[in-house]
């Protein structure tokens, strides 16, 4: 029983804090936004939120306690059984397991079909589906192939279960949840086809079911012995029990580094970042809501990180892979500005009284939109597609794998990363002095961008820093994503004072009144010049010395 998605209205907003601190979410189905642009329209997500345990005997299921009354839980509806058949796809060194994602193909049962499961937080995953057929689908193909990296999928392992499945129902008859004991035979598709068998059971909550509920179901069944499985899923034990292995999982900072050193920090946070990517792509691929900001961003932090911690990682190394973690958010920049500019000047016209809106202007902004949406869209599938993609993901699991350390990898955090972070923000003191010097104008503008980008590489470099260095290198980050927020709002304003002037003279060439543009333009201004008053303030908290001394412990 899955949460099936079939729109934006679909999207399982819980789950887009799981990320690393950040959002994630596999909500709604793939759907097309223009000609072309994306053809997955036969595809359907489904949220699945579960817990798997151990069962002595599938046949005899005396040892399942009653349920009734635990929780919400009025009855227990007996549904009978069915018989699944899935044969499991993977690559040689299992990348979809090690990233614990699961590609199947099954037969029988109510869902037939290829499942692409991804990972979420907690108890839940994604699952993403699409009709059956002989080979893997293009859609799920492509979905995966931010794990696979290029690498052939090819069956790995078969699972046939005999499914007993109960209906667990509340008080109103809604369905809360669905309990199954599966008596599941495992076959290897590799090697000497090794065979295995044994029994588990799994609750599923149906959709809109507290998750609490679980916690309930899991004390009744503990108090009769009842554990939890473990292995994480079929897949999981049928890989181990028909000894085709369990993927490899690389820990770089225990292979290549000491803990508690410098070079354990930079590299757990690229590892971190670079997992983020690859389970961003996903979302991206199927058009998710801030999918591209925050891919984009994830590219940012990580080249920000990787220059900034050049004494630790060998620049010689790292430095084409910023290059190409550049072009990547360079080519996403596209789709992500455009819809920026969407969203600040669509509300700024909604915002305005109907008798300040002369002409069709809200049609004149469609039309803007619909044209570059779609290019930018296109162009954003083209380089997650691209072979120049599959060999930055290449390089980013080498960059784990095989880290290049330098010499001061060894040595403690403390004073390896304060002096990177102190280095970052010299530079952005540099930045804003110079731009705060400048009369208003296109020049301060600019300099002030750049400002801002230096503000980004400062924030971030404390990001590493924060385990070792703690609450200093913490408020240090605070006060100054202050001052990159305040740079970041006036440089919006100055894209979308470009953006207005083209679409005024788009309406200006066919007629149209161009009064509303000219008043947003005037608004836009009005707003950068806060946005300048405000800066020195907010600078002088980021730049007091105590910050920056507080790093020297």
């Amino acid at each position: 029983m899955r949460a099936r998605g079939t729109g934006v209205d679909a999207l399982h907003s819980a789950d887009l804090s799981a990320l690393v601190g950040e959002h994630r979410d596999y909500g709604p189905p793939m759907f097309a936004r223009g000609p072309d642009v994306y053809a997955h329209t036969m595809t359907e997500s489904q949220r699945e939120t579960e817990r798997k345990y151990d069962a002595p005997s599938a046949d005899d299921t005396s040892w399942l306690p009653d349920l009734t009354g635990t929780d919400a839980i009025a009855s227990v509806v007996d549904q009978g059984t069915a018989d699944l058949d899935a044969v499991y796809y993977d690559t040689d060194d299992l990348r979809l397991a090690a990233t614990s994602a699961t590609l199947r193909r099954r037969t029988g049962g109510s869902d037939a079909g290829w499942h692409l499961k991804l990972p979420l937080s907690g108890d839940s995953r994604e699952e993403v589906r699409a009709p059956l057929s002989e080979e893997v689908p293009d859609a799920l193909r492509e979905l995966a192939l931010s794990r696979t990296r290029g690498a052939e999928l090819r069956p790995v392992v078969r699972v046939r279960s005999t499914r007993g499945v109960r209906q667990l129902v509340g008080s109103d008859g809604t369905a809360l949840a669905e309990l199954s004991v599966d008596a599941v035979r495992a076959e290897s598709l590799v090697g000497s086809g090794t065979r295995a068998a044994w029994t588990e059971m799994e609750v599923e909550l149906a959709p809109d079911t507290d998750p609490g509920l679980l916690d309930a179901v899991e004390k009744t069944l503990g108090e009769k012995g009842i554990g939890r499985a473990h292995s994480p899923s079929k897949l999981a034990r049928a890989l181990e029990e028909t000894d085709v292995g369990a993927p490899r999982v690389p820990d770089a900072c225990a292979e290549a580094v000491a803990p508690g050193t410098a070079g354990e920090a930079v590299l757990r946070y690229v590892d971190e970042r670079i997992r983020a990517l690859v389970d961003l792509d996903p979302a991206v691929r199927r058009d998710l809501p801030d999918a591209v900001h925050r891919m984009r961003t994830t590219c940012r932090r990580l080249r920000s990180v990787l220059r900034s911690y050049r004494p630790v990682l060998d620049r010689k190394v790292t430095d084409p892979v910023r290059d190409e973690l550049k072009w990547l958010g360079t080519e996403l920049g596209a789709e992500r500005d455009h819809e920026v500019l969407r969203e600040r000047l669509g509300a700024r016209i909604e915002a305005l009284p109907r008798e300040l809106v002369f002409g069709a202007a809200s049609a004149r902004l469609q039309v803007w939109d619909v044209g570059d949406t779609s290019e930018a869209r296109l162009r954003t599938i083209a380089t997650l597609n691209s072979p120049r993609y599959l060999a930055l993901l290449n390089s980013l699991a080498s960059l784990t794998e095989r880290p290049p350390l330098r010499g001061k990898a060894a040595r403690q955090p403390e004073k390896v990363m304060a002096k990177a972070i102190l280095k970052e923000y010299g530079r952005l003191s540099d930045r804003m002095t110079h731009a705060l010097e400048l009369p208003p104008g296109t020049k301060r503008d600019k300099a002030l961008h750049e400002a801002r980008k230096a503000a980004k590489k400062t924030r971030y470099a404390t990001e590493p820093a924060r385990d070792s260095l703690g609450k200093p290198a913490k408020r240090l980050g605070k006060r100054v994503k202050a001052v990159q927020q305040v740079l970041g709002d006036h440089q919006d304003s100055v894209v979308a004072r470009d953006a207005l002037r083209t679409v005024a003279l788009a309406a200006h060439a066919a007629g149209e009144p161009s009064f509303t543009w000219g008043l947003l333009y005037g608004q836009e201004q009005a707003a950068a010049d806060r946005d300048e008053r405000e800066l020195p303030p907010v600078w002088a908290e980021a730049s007091r010395r105590t910050l920056r001394k507080a790093l020297h412990r």
